[in-house]
């Protein structure tokens, strides 16, 4: 299982939750196709893109002089496994906090 907290920490930022997601969408990509997807530099995006490598969420794999990144299923996989893991503890709690507000009115 890869180190979750490693991966939330990637995915805290804007910039690199909107790659992963467009990755997600869209398929593997080159770097340069994923420099639109904020307003930074050549050099940024290649910092957020290796942060997303070492976290193990992104792929990378070189053609050429072309670098395509692709999601890695199985790391964002573990990512849901969790979250749907805590959702019953979630729900319950919401549930109960909805019943103690419901109350107080």
């Amino acid at each position: 299982m890869p180190d979750l907290t490693r991966s939330f920490a990637a995915l805290g930022d804007p910039v690199r939750f909107a790659i992963v997601d467009r990755l997600l969408r869209e398929g593997a990509q080159s770097a340069g196709a994923l420099q639109d997807v904020a307003e930074i530099s050549p050099p940024a995006l290649s910092r957020h893109l290796k942060v997303l490598r070492e976290a193990g969420l992104v792929e990378r794999e070189v053609d050429g002089t072309r670098r395509i990144y692709s999601a890695n299923g199985p790391a964002l996989g573990a990512i849901a496994e969790w979250t749907m893991s805590h959702r019953a503890f979630w729900t319950a709690s919401l549930d109960r906090l909805e019943m103690l507000l419901g109350k107080e009115t």
